[in-house]
């Protein structure tokens, strides 16, 4: 009988450096750092010890799995190249999953949002009344959605309030989450994980022009 597929999970999208082994339907090792800063640095020995703990080797990997955001973009970055860049060395998949999709993982219908900053958000909506992904002020109007629909992520309950729906938590740890919705997706022909971005980075290049170099 052949082994059950293997897939590695990982994300650095937000204050924190997540990562998921699963195995078939089971969670080998599952566990999650909060970090403002530093994920570069500890993402991969993060999955060197991952690998470890569950006795495997990259080499038995099936897939990866990364949450390719939106979040901040830093931090989207280093997961997706670090997926891409591993994929490549060891002749796998990387599969992207949007952080909408891990905290909606396991529901038929749900409204789920993300800090954007800036007195923003981000949303997307799943189910018969889908829309997004898009980013808005927080306190701007939401298209019409049923009541009762569950809400989660950042500011889940203002939005609950303000559509009479109702807050809840995640069905599974976000890397967790990845690895599942990766799981289902192994199959499937996909383009290369691409960072999720819904608006322009905060820093941008100056708008100067640049310095005339003199010749002698």
């Amino acid at each position: 009988m052949p082994p059950e597929p293997l897939i590695l999970a990982f994300d650095t999208s937000a204050a924190h450096c997540a990562a998921a082994l699963l195995s078939g339907d089971r969670v080998l090792v599952q566990t999650e750092e909060p970090m403002a800063t530093g994920q570069a640095e500890r993402l991969m020995p993060m999955l060197e010890e991952v690998l470890r703990d569950a006795g495997v080797s990259w080499r038995d990997l099936t897939a990866l799995g990364v949450g390719t955001g939106p979040g901040n973009f830093t931090g989207v970055r280093i997961a997706v190249a670090a997926a891409r860049g591993l994929a490549l060395g060891l002749g796998c998949k990387a599969i992207g999953v949007t952080v909408f999709e891990a905290l909606a993982w396991g529901r038929n219908a749900a409204l789920v949002a993300r800090d954007a900053r800036l007195g923003q958000v981000h949303l997307q909506a799943f189910g018969p009344h889908a829309f997004g992904p898009v980013t808005q002020p927080l306190g701007e109007a939401l298209p019409p959605l049923p009541a009762g629909l569950p809400c989660l992520g950042d500011f889940a309950g203002n939005l609950a309030a303000r559509i009479g729906g109702h807050e809840v938590a995640a069905m599974a740890p976000l890397a967790e989450a990845i690895a599942r919705i990766a799981m289902e997706r192994r199959d499937q022909d996909l383009p290369r994980p691409a960072p999720l971005y819904l608006r322009a980075p905060d820093a941008a290049p100056p708008r100067d022009p640049a310095p005339t170099i003199l010749q002698e």
